[in-house]
């Protein structure tokens, strides 16, 4: 899935796209696809593994993929949920029981553009899919988000939207490590997604979410873990 790993020693996040990274024994500006806070990865000396461009022009030489917390690794390229929400799917390794065809991706809907739309040969009728990956984890349990997000908020509100026009609307969260066997909101984080997220499995948006097995260079979908909505979340998990 990636190619050209290095290793490298996190050293200072310097805005939500850039970060220090030691390689080599060389301090490099590196690339960060993933504008989550991240405070509990990126600490320094942290383990992190690294792709390398092959293309000689570009500004930042590597893109951080993944990095180490507390011996395990955590994928942290929050593009590549997408891809492996769509594989999963079009191999029927999840949402089978929908017999989900003619799967595309980025397809729009009033305002939106979902990661994910397909016919749902069981149900007869048209399904919107948003995914989100997730790298916050603490003792075992997931949250999401890991930083506010008015717009996936917004796609939560439009899926139930489309749920009222007929539609079928699934969001899914792709828990970007392999320990985790818990999802619960980050209510601490950011209150209006999380009661959006409420919202939406109250009008019948169907939500799953699924851990991953990771290595320095691939990612793949896992097992299904629940997601809980209980008030003692909302307290307690406040990372």
């Amino acid at each position: 899935m990636y190619k050209n790993i290095f290793k490298g020693h996190f050293l200072k996040r310097i805005n939500r796209f850039l970060a220090l990274v030691e390689i080599d024994g060389k301090i490099e500006n590196v690339h960060i696809k993933n504008t989550s806070r991240c405070d509990e990865i990126f600490i320094p000396g942290a383990i992190c593994y690294l792709e390398k461009s092959s293309n000689p022009n570009r500004k930042t030489k590597y893109t951080l993929i993944s990095a180490e917390k507390n011996g395990m690794i955590i994928n942290l390229d929050s593009q590549i949920p997408n891809k492996v929400i769509y594989d999963a799917i079009v191999e029927g390794k999840i949402l089978s029981n929908l017999n989900p065809v003619d799967v595309k991706r980025e397809v729009s809907y009033k305002s939106s553009r979902f990661d994910i739309a397909f016919y749902s040969q069981s149900e007869k009728k048209k399904y919107f899919l948003e995914v989100k990956g997730v790298s916050l984890e603490e003792n075992g349990i997931a949250a999401f988000p890991g930083a506010p997000t008015t717009r996936g908020k917004k796609h939560l509100d439009e899926l139930v939207d489309a749920v009222g026009e007929g539609y079928g609307a699934v969001v899914v969260f792709l828990i970007q490590l392999e320990t985790a066997s818990l999802l619960v909101p980050n209510y601490n984080m950011d209150k209006d997604f999380s009661r959006a997220l409420i919202r939406a499995k109250e009008n019948n948006v169907l939500l799953k979410a699924y851990n991953s097995i990771v290595t320095k260079d691939s990612i793949k979908i896992n097992k299904e873990v629940p997601i809980s909505f209980e008030e003692k979340y909302r307290d307690n998990f406040r990372i």
